[in-house]
């Protein structure tokens, strides 16, 4: 490429010639073996998604799929269904009511598996506890938890009776609490006395009391709150107010009937991190969220009643929503639960729970198999991972080397890989492989999902059918946000406003190659201009991650007097820190930086390359760039409450002044 040729973001990067067909042996078992379920037309995707709809129990069924007077949807508004019943009940007259339901190990290495029969009866009585403490339809609990059986039990129990449950986090600030407790006008909470977090016993119940006070102070008073005994941690109980969850349930009845509640009923409310600074409340409703998540987890990852199935996320974000509560048990799945991290006590930790409880389906976040690579092979040669049999990745883009990796030393060359894309506001996966028809290429999310029209957009709101653009979801679809909490006007112009009311606007760019696969870039606020070039800073991360020597790599625009955007890269390397000798460490650099220009052009070369020890992340394992963006144009340091280790912040903002000096 010539220095002065525009920079295509990953159109250079993304010569991917690998393709890996599904396996014979997979193929032949799969719920999907061809692409005759993809609907063609708008009539028959209404009737497939009304299709998999009908699959549920519904108490009325429904008349109606879709009312839609953009951009606000209702799907199968004139039905009743209630979602505890699709993933307790009518498993409960088969042989499933017997099967594991949860598998779960805390931390300390305990362990606990509750049958769907069992997990039915802790349901009913934590749902007559509610009651008893006034909870009623359309009333919202909030729930700050560990992760642990206890706070599947509580989700639920708010959806047998129709309360609304909005699960903040156990790794969020007291303040982040209070903010999403008074934003919901949540007057009942359950948390526990704490949890376990690589070896130290977090204090949940105080940091609860702190968040309730704060509450009061902007006028909502929680009115009871219910504790799980976790960690054994005294903590101070209210008289009047709390309660010991163990005390609670243990008295209750095992009988509690399931509320009929109309499809649009609410289901949750998950806040979600806003531009502005103030979380926004994502608002799901019953029947076409649990369409939507049953579906997909049956398709996306294969389930089948002999699996052990292992999401890693917590049930504090939508991953842990949709995909280790409500999807998987609607299919009847035995799911595995850890509390823990996934370095405690040991860097192998991951691999030792996959030996030890034989998981057949593991399915964990870019951020995390970048962790793993960079731990070394030899951690997951230890253990007999034999029992995999699919893998798949959540959470933001896969670069290709990471993909690779993933499937050759996890899944031992020979288990399908599902790239899945998705957000907190659809609720589903939407654009993934399907495993048993998909050919899948190393960092590609592949194709939308049957009954998803997907497109990439030009700014002026034309299609792309070759290149990179703006991710857009033409069509409404069943588990997609109805609105965000107390405020249509700001889920109207977040969302709906960038190309008209009928055209979803996710925020993220894409990619569509020669055989119109999709290719994530991140976000579309994450793309540099550096001379007017516009190059996502996915493209440069994974050129690069390409290089052997670099484990993961953040990139971030900052500031430039000529250039418009200077881009400034933070790079974790392979197998130990960088060189002490400051000469070997700017050759270093300048081999990436060249590194860089050869896989994509020199205009995308980094102004700045910083090794460091580790990169901010939030609990959930996202690399926070706007941090960065923070540090590298000199800027105070914007909310830091969801890091999981602030002291990696203050610690690269350092570096960097010493560097800059």
């Amino acid at each position: 490429m010539s220095p002065n040729e525009p920079a295509n973001p990953l159109g250079d990067l993304l010569r991917e010639s690998r393709r890996f067909p599904p396996p014979e042996s997979f193929a032949a078992r799969a719920h999907v073996r061809d692409r005759t379920v993809w609907p063609e037309g708008e009539e028959a995707r209404l009737a497939w998604w009304a299709a998999r709809a009908r699959e549920l129990r519904w108490t009325k069924p429904f008349g109606r799929i879709l009312d839609w007077d953009p951009p606000f949807a209702q799907w199968f508004a004139d039905g009743e269904l209630n979602a505890s019943v699709q993933c307790l009940d009518r498993h409960l007259g088969t042989p499933r009511a017997h099967k594991a339901a949860l598998v779960f190990e805390g931390e300390p290495g305990d362990r606990r598996t509750l049958t769907y029969a069992q997990l039915h009866r802790e349901v009913c009585r934590a749902a007559n506890v509610l009651r008893a403490l006034g909870v009623g339809r359309g009333d919202r609990v909030a729930i700050y938890m560990p992760l642990v059986p206890e706070a599947v039990v509580a989700m639920l129990a708010c959806a047998r009776i129709g309360a609304v449950h909005t699960v903040v986090f156990g790794g969020f600030s007291a303040k982040s609490l209070a903010d999403r407790i008074v934003d919901a006008e949540a007057r009942v909470v359950v948390t526990a006395d704490g949890g376990w977090r690589r070896g130290h016993d977090v204090p949940l119940k105080e940091a609860a009391d702190e968040a309730c006070a704060l509450a009061s102070s902007h006028g909502v008073e929680v009115a009871r709150m219910l504790v799980v005994r976790r960690t054994g941690r005294a903590c101070p109980m209210q008289e009047g107010r709390d309660a010991w969850w163990h005390d609670a349930v243990a008295a209750a009845s095992p009988d509690c009937e399931a509320a009929s509640l109309p499809a649009e009923h609410p289901l949750f409310i998950l806040y979600t991190s806003g531009t502005t600074g103030k979380p926004k409340g994502i608002l799901h409703t019953t029947g076409g969220y649990m369409t939507g998540v049953a579906a997909t987890a049956r398709m996306v990852f294969d389930l089948k009643d002999e699996d052990v199935y292992w999401c890693t996320a917590d049930i504090g974000w939508v991953t842990g929503h949709s995909y280790v509560v409500y999807g998987p048990l609607a299919n009847g799945a035995t799911v595995f639960v850890y509390e823990g991290a996934p370095d405690f006590p040991a860097k192998d930790r991951f691999w030792s729970l996959i030996a030890e409880h034989r998981v057949t389906i593991f399915y964990t976040a870019p951020t995390a198999i970048r962790a793993f690579m960079r731990w070394g092979d030899d951690l997951p040669a230890r253990h007999d991972l034999s029992s995999l049999r699919l893998l798949g990745s959540v959470g933001e883009p896969i670069n290709p080397e990471a993909w690779m990796w993933y499937r050759r030393v996890i899944g031992g060359d020979r288990c399908p890989v599902v790239d899945t894309w998705w957000q907190t506001e659809t609720g589903a996966i939407l654009i993934s492989p399907v495993p048993g028809v998909t050919v899948t290429k190393p960092g590609s999310a592949t194709q939308a999902l049957p009954g998803i029209v997907a497109a990439v957009l030009d700014d002026a709101g034309r299609p792309v059918e070759r290149g990179s653009g703006i991710l857009a979801i033409l069509r409404p679809w069943p588990s997609m946000l109805r609105t965000i909490w107390k405020d249509p006007e700001r889920y109207r112009q977040v969302y709906w406003s960038r190309f008209g009311p009928s055209v979803y606007f996710p925020g993220d760019g894409a990619k569509r190659d020669e055989d119109g696969d999709f290719w994530l870039l991140g976000r579309i606020d994450d793309v540099l201009n550096p001379a007017g070039h516009r190059i996502g800073t996915a493209e440069v991360e994974s050129a690069l991650v390409s290089h052997p020597r670099v484990a993961e790599a953040a990139v971030v625009g900052r500031p430039h007097e000529i250039k418009g955007d200077a881009i400034a890269a933070f790079v974790l390397l392979r197998g130990g820190p960088p060189p002490a000798d400051a000469g070997e460490r700017a050759r270093l650099a300048d081999a990436l930086r060249d590194h860089v220009g050869d896989e994509i052009g020199k205009i995308a070369r980094p102004d700045d390359v910083h090794f460091c020890a580790d990169l901010p992340k939030t609990r959930s394992g996202k690399i926070m760039r706007r941090l960065l963006r923070d540090i590298a144009s000199g800027r105070a340091l914007g909310d830091t409450t969801t890091l999981a280790d602030p002291a990696v912040v203050d610690a690269l903002r350092r570096q960097y002044a010493a560097a800059e000096d």
